[in-house]
């Protein structure tokens, strides 16, 4: 890799900024002064300091956001506040993006990192990932309702769903319940109780595969993965059909 893209990509500045801050004498590659952008280094091998600071090189980074609903999922937005907006420089430097999507006015669990092969592995229809949300529904959830949903229901738009695993918290006027879907159709959980003549009052998304809401996390805020949390989710992301 091009010492200035890895410096660059780690947050020194941009490539114009980092080619000054080479030619300064101030970054050195295994003790000795390198001036030139166009060096290669091996991030795993070689030492690379700026300023007497040993760079910790990092290719990919795994975030956690408890996700508000006022943000929409996305990258970048001409119009509306997207997850990304949010994330501290450090983190924007590594150019993340969103796994999957939340809608809007839909909270909870958020993955965002730059691996694009994990988010492929998550987001996959060929892969059984499940995303279990918890949602406040307005009508009385029954077992009956627990039984079309165990065999997948059929959309306003004529397809039917893989079957989803409802679970029910409270059942009365306003019910709570718990649903585990592997697959992610444009307002799925919505439209799927409203296949049942219920709607959705609340939502939030409280578990994706194998990694569970840090309840510690506030609307908003989020945290690096843990290793182990990171190791769990690589070798735990579901197996093709």
């Amino acid at each position: 890799m091009r010492i200035d893209k890895l410096l660059a990509n780690m947050g020194y500045g941009t490539r114009k900024e980092v080619k000054t801050l080479l030619k300064g004498g101030n970054v050195r590659v295994n003790g000795q002064a390198e001036k030139s952008p166009k060096t290669h280094v091996d991030p795993d091998e070689d030492s690379v300091t700026v300023m007497g600071e040993e760079v910790e090189y990092r290719e990919f980074i795994y975030l956690m956001m408890n996700k508000p609903g006022d943000l929409i999922s996305a990258t970048e937005d001409a119009h509306e506040t997207t997850v990304i907006d949010i994330l501290q420089p450090e983190d924007h430097v590594f150019d993340p993006f969103p796994v999957g999507r939340l809608d809007k006015d839909t909270e909870g669990l958020l993955l965002i990192t730059n691996d694009g092969q994990l988010a492929h592995k998550l987001t996959s229809p060929k892969k059984k990932v499940g995303k279990t949300y918890y949602a406040i529904i307005d009508g009385k959830v029954t077992e009956e309702d627990v039984v079309k949903f165990s065999n997948g229901v059929t959309l306003d738009d004529g397809y039917h769903t893989k079957p989803g695993e409802l679970t029910i918290l409270k059942s009365g006027e306003e019910s709570e319940i718990e649903l585990t879907i592997t697959e992610g159709k444009f307002h799925q959980v919505k439209r799927m109780f409203e296949s049942v003549n219920k709607s959705v009052i609340y939502l939030k998304r409280i578990k994706m595969g194998v990694l569970e809401l840090d309840p510690e996390l506030e609307l908003g805020e989020y945290r690096e993965l843990t290793d182990e949390e990171i190791e769990y989710l690589l070798s735990t992301t579901g197996t093709d059909e």
